[in-house]
């Protein structure tokens, strides 16, 4: 059976079960619970794992980070155990999981910027591209100090590697290379204010807080 056959419901399963996973807002969820605080009252209002690290502190960053993370791989692992030989459904899972986040059901559709949760996903769709554009990350955010550089940068670099990958393998996997493209410009859109505040001269630099 095609899967374009779209009267098999259980191919919409993991799709709905990857946004309500994805929708889960990890950050908002560390403030209430631990610190009694709204993230999006604080630092630059996102709930993503930067400003959990500005706003409570490095360990609650760095847990907000691993969780966004495992949302994306957990929903694509479940996809591609249900359904491992149907690519296209894979990789809808990993784009509608990284969606939940951006758009999450649980916060009137306004979420993250999706850089965690899409690296969660492609650390179970395709490993050494994250892993290349994840020294990218590491690399220009510590030159600038600015995690917003090192994103947009590093999902750039995602691209490219993700492309120069599928040319090296003679692989035409055209499925990843189109939702690679996909999520980088979401996350470049995602990161509009960003580009904003660096060409004023005003974002702010990454800085540690202890708590």
């Amino acid at each position: 059976m095609s899967w374009m056959n779209l009267s098999n419901i259980a191919y919409l399963l993991p799709l709905i079960a990857a946004y309500l996973i994805g929708s889960i807002p990890m950050g908002f969820l560390m403030g209430k619970l631990f610190f009694k605080s709204d993230i999006r009252t604080s630092g630059s209002g996102n709930i993503g794992a930067t400003n959990a690290l500005r706003s409570f502190g490095v360990v609650a960053g760095v847990i907000v980070l691993l969780l966004d993370a495992a949302k994306g791989f957990l929903a694509v692992y479940i996809a591609k155990t249900l359904f491992p030989d149907v690519t296209p459904i894979i990789i809808l899972t990993g784009a509608m999981v990284v969606i939940g986040h951006v758009f999450s059901l649980f916060l009137r559709f306004r979420g993250g910027k999706g850089v965690a949760t899409a690296a969660g996903v492609f650390v179970a769709l395709s490993w050494l591209p994250l892993l290349l554009a994840l020294m990218v990350f590491i690399l220009m955010t510590s030159l600038t100090r600015y995690v917003s550089v090192g994103s947009i940068l590093g999902a750039i670099s995602l691209q490219i590697f993700t492309i120069i990958q599928s040319i090296l393998q003679n692989s035409s996997d055209v499925y990843l290379v189109l939702f690679t493209s996909l999520i980088v410009l979401l996350i470049v859109l995602k990161h509009q204010s960003n580009l904003s505040k660096l060409i004023a001269g005003n974002e702010n630099k990454i800085s540690f807080k202890k708590k």
